[in-house]
């Protein structure tokens, strides 16, 4: 009875294309970047995850919220996406182990939601137009007001997200006792990065984005890591500048997709805003270093200069996504420091990158 009786709503981009849908039942407005995920599952990884701060997400997946939703399915203390757009939104779950539905989560996070949209044809309009701005309306607003608002929303490009979703105050993760000690700055971590850190004996403290090196140095740490996020990654000039500092005193540092961003600018290494973006759990890599494929998860919509790294005395390219050619991994010749631009962290089937945490470990030693 529910689902025949929910209102209309409405997808505006913001070249003015309109795609119509149907509410899930929460009403209201909202406005992003609009990008869109391939991933069969993960759903609730997806929405947690930091580094979609901003963006409104398209599932490709036919069905989103068949399996509930879990505590252990989080990468975050909350919904991060600003809103979602899908085919078929399930207000039913069959997951024994799950805590309830999805829909009840969107209602206790207030996230809005649009479904019966036809996602396969929103996509392609997206892979032939590029990223853009869009907003979700489910409350009845005109297209002409909807379009004077969505013109005040900012560009991702230049867009400095990364305080909006960091930790406030440091905080520790794993054990004490552990061997290795580890000061990551917080750019919109992700829970499972702590995760594999702290299962293979390190203890971490986690910085905020405007953490000195001063303070990360503080804690001793046997290594460094920055960590993925949302937004540009040019206007982090503090960011930067703890990279800087990092390799002048040459400790062992590893960066995992907005990480790996600021560790190029730290070498002069420029970036730009890609036309789609990858956001996907199947993305495959070459490994450079070993001529071995790996099956990723990616989420970005930035990437270093591949240009200008191939050129640069310094570096070198580990890593090739083979879909478009962009780095997916460097490493630096004469400093203790390498970074990937996917997630290996994420593990949706295939463990392919789980030995970058092993490289890292390594190099604490």
């Amino acid at each position: 009875m529910k689902y025949t009786t929910r209102q209309k709503a409405i997808l505006l981009l913001s070249d003015g294309t309109i795609f119509h849908g149907k509410s899930i039942g929460i009403e209201g407005t909202t406005f992003g970047e609009l990008c869109f995920n391939t991933g069969m599952t993960g759903y609730q990884e997806i929405f947690t995850d930091p580094s979609y701060f901003g963006q409104i997400m398209i599932a490709t997946n036919a069905h989103i919220g068949n399996y509930g939703v879990h505590k252990e399915d989080v990468e975050s203390d909350s919904i991060k996406i600003s809103g979602l757009i899908c085919k078929n939104f399930s207000f039913n779950y069959s997951r024994e182990s799950a805590f309830g539905s999805l829909e009840a989560y969107f209602q206790m996070q207030n996230l809005i939601c649009i479904s019966d949209v036809d996602t396969r044809a929103l996509t392609a309009y997206i892979r032939d137009n590029g990223a853009m701005n869009a907003v979700i309306s489910t409350d009845g607003k005109s297209v002409e007001e909807l379009k004077s608002e969505l013109a005040k929303v900012p560009d991702m490009k230049g867009l400095e997200l990364a305080s909006k979703v960091s930790t406030k105050e440091p905080y520790f993760y794993g054990s004490a006792n552990a061997t290795y000690k580890i000061s990551a700055l917080d750019l919109g971590i992700k829970e499972n990065i702590l995760r594999n850190l702290a299962k293979r004996d390190c203890y971490i403290k986690v910085f905020p984005y405007d953490a000195t090196y001063k303070d990360l140095a503080e804690f001793n740490p046997d290594g460094y890591f920055l960590s993925n996020g949302p937004g540009d990654p040019e206007p982090l000039s503090g960011a930067i500048q703890v990279a800087k500092e990092i390799l002048d005193n040459n400790k062992p540092l590893f960066g995992i997709c907005l990480g790996h961003q600021i560790i190029g600018l730290a070498n002069g290494i420029s970036t730009f805003k890609m036309f789609g973006g990858h956001r996907g759990i199947n993305h495959p890599v070459k490994n450079l270093l070993t001529g071995k494929g790996e099956i990723t998860s990616q989420n970005h919509g930035f990437a270093v200069n591949r240009e200008e790294v191939e050129k640069h005395p310094d570096l070198e390219i580990t890593h090739i996504h083979i879909n478009d050619g962009t780095v997916a991994g460097m490493r630096m010749k004469s400093k203790n420091c390498f970074s990937v631009q996917y997630h290996p962290e994420a593990s949706p089937g295939p463990h392919d990158s789980s030995y970058l945490f092993d490289e890292f470990v390594q190099r604490l030693q």
